[in-house]
């Protein structure tokens, strides 16, 4: 299964996370951001827009996760260098790897990493 993982800011939009996600590679079964950001009414409207649901990953899965991205200000707050790129790892399971690092939107208010799991 390919699994969208995304990092927005607050201001993002729906739309923010759409053209994240498009400019990743598109193609995703699911979206994955860290817990606290899992209700977002943005990434809501984005899921219901692109018909996928939301799985919260958890701080430990995402601190767990090798990633080539490195944000000082991410790996603060989340324990990894960069959230999509985690994100996307974790949901997609053991032996995921990542298309390519994280992909910022347009108006760089979102990012998003597409990861394929171990069995595609």
């Amino acid at each position: 299964m390919r699994v969208a993982g995304v990092g927005f800011r607050q201001a993002a939009t729906a739309a923010s996370l759409i053209d994240a996600v498009a400019r990743a590679g598109g193609g995703a079964g699911l979206l994955a951001t860290a817990m606290e950001k899992a209700e977002a009414p943005a990434l809501r409207e984005a899921a219901l827009r692109l018909g996928l649901a939301v799985r919260a990953i958890g701080p430990e899965d995402l601190a767990a996760q090798a990633v080539p991205t490195r944000s000082a200000r991410v790996a603060e707050r989340f324990g990894t260098g960069s959230l999509a790129e985690a994100a996307a790892l974790a949901a997609a399971g053991p032996g995921a790897r990542l298309l390519g690092p994280r992909i910022v939107s347009g108006d760089g208010l979102a990012t998003a990493a597409i990861a394929i799991g171990r069995d595609e």
